[in-house]
This record gives C-alpha cells, structure tokens and sequence, in this order.
C-alpha cells in the first residue's frame, strides 16, 4: 500500500486513502487525538453514531452567524433575533437526524434553547456583529497546496474581513469559560496554515489572524483574541503537518485511548470490535 501511495501525486494519494483529493487540517488535527476515529471516518467512512450538544450547540451558534453575515455581506437587512434562533435549531435538527445527540450532567433540549437565546443575544450586541470594514467572505472556501509532498489543503473560513491595509480572518468558537491569550496562541495552527491560503486573496495587504471565542455561560462574553503571524511558528506547523500527512499516507492506525476523548466517540462499538 505505502509503495503504490509513494508513486501518486498527494492528491491522488489522499483519494486513495480517503476519497477526497485533498487534506483538511481538521482532519489531520483528528489523527493527531485518535488515528483510529481518523480511520472510521476518513477511511472507512462510517457514520458517527453520537454527538455531543456542546458540538452540536457550536454548529448551531456558527449557522446563526454564519446567516448574519451572509445577509451583511450582501447589504440587506440584518436578521432579526428570532431569525437567528430558526437558523439555531435547523442545524440543531440536521444534526440530530445525523447523529443521537447526547446531553451533559443537567442538560436539555430547554436548557440549551435558552443558552442559545442568551449567547445569540451577546453576539447581537457586540462589535463583532458589526466589523469595521467590508465582509468579503463567510464559510469561504480555500484550497491550495501549502507543504511540499502533501495534497492540497482545503481551508474553511469563518469570516474575512476587508479593510483598506489588512485582511483579517476570524475563526468563531464557543467555549464553557472565557479564553486567555496564551489559550488562543495555543489553538492557533490552524489558522496559521490557512493564512499560507489567505495570502492569496489580498496581495500588498497584511494578514490578521484572530478568534473570536462565544462564551456559554449565564452572562455570555464574546471576546477576540488576535493571533501573531509568527514565521517560526508557521514553518513550524508546516512541519506538522507534513509529518502527519506521512503517517497516514504510511498507513498506521490505531486507537489512542483517552478519558477526555473516548466518552464522547461516536465510533466506541467499532473501536471496540476492532482487532488490528
């Protein structure tokens, strides 16, 4: 198998392995906690059988902004608050027919309904709904090689935002506590690839890179987080993800228990079934 992949452009080779002719760094990322749910998924293609709310709850909250900006971008009226709770609760829905959706210690389907209105609220009402500058891009999609020797890199972004000397990138999260700035320098190699992608867009402009992180919490925050565009750092996960890449490409699967990871799975029958 490793002979023949050798013998492929990546594209080709991650169309073998996968199905699809490129990476995602969510992907790579999956490989990274557990190389088996990476090959259930990936390889396999097996349907996940559970989620989480809380995944499930970020979806939703991503599809309500994702709606607020779409209809900015496009200059019409922006929607109205019980807009954004439908939009909530179709992606709520649709992942629910994908998928059982399992609930936390004291969860439900009411506790999130007003967890959702009180963090749709705080974004309604902060400066983040209204950017200084044009919003050129929302759920933009990027693709593109990024390191030698790996397939092309496909890049989902959340938000782009336009001004007259930069160009800044915004990735939404939802979180139980609010972040620190060492917390988002931690989680930022993923956007420290796509800006290799995002360069493209706007020649002569500089890149900003930043998180804005929705907090769920009785009283929601929703604070921004700017990432540092630090060559070390970027060449550095460059190198990451080629050494993933290598690995998959070489075949090597295998379950990575964790107390973190594993109760959340939506592959724990299969993982237990598997023998090597």
């Amino acid at each position: 198998m490793t002979a023949a992949l050798a013998e492929l452009h990546p594209n080709a080779a991650a169309e073998r392995i996968s199905g699809r002719d490129y990476v995602s760094y969510s992907a790579l990322a999956l490989y990274a906690r557990c190389p088996l749910r990476y090959f259930f998924r990936s390889v396999e293609g097996l349907p996940e059988e559970i989620i989480s709310s809380s995944l499930a709850f970020g979806g939703g909250i991503h599809a309500a902004i994702e709606l607020w900006f779409n209809l900015r971008m496009v200059g019409e009226r922006e929607p109205d608050h019980d807009a954004l709770l439908t939009e909530f609760w179709a992606a709520w829905r649709d992942k629910n027919e994908q998928a059982t959706i399992t609930f936390g210690k004291g969860e439900s389907v009411n506790t999130i309904g007003r967890m959702a209105d009180r963090v749709l609220t705080a974004f309604r009402e902060s400066e983040l709904a209204r950017p200084a500058g044009t919003v050129i891009g929302v759920e933009e999609e990027l693709r593109g090689p990024v390191v030698a020797g790996v397939p092309d890199v496909l890049a989902r972004l959340d938000l782009l935002v336009e001004t007259e000397s930069a160009l800044t990138v915004t990735d939404f999260k939802t979180a139980r506590s609010r972040w620190g700035g060492a917390q988002a320098e931690d989680q930022a190699e993923q956007l420290l690839l796509y800006s290799e992608l995002v360069r493209q867009l706007a020649p002569g402009k500089s890149v900003r890179l930043e998180f804005a992180v929705l907090t769920k919490a009785k009283s929601p925050a929703v604070d921004r987080h700017r990432v540092s565009l630090d060559p070390h750092r970027i060449q550095r996960t460059r190198r990451i993800v080629e050494r993933v890449w290598r690995t998959i490409e070489a075949g090597h699967f295998y379950p990575a228990p964790s107390p973190m990871n594993c109760p959340s799975c939506p592959y724990r029958r299969p993982c237990r079934d598997w023998k090597g």
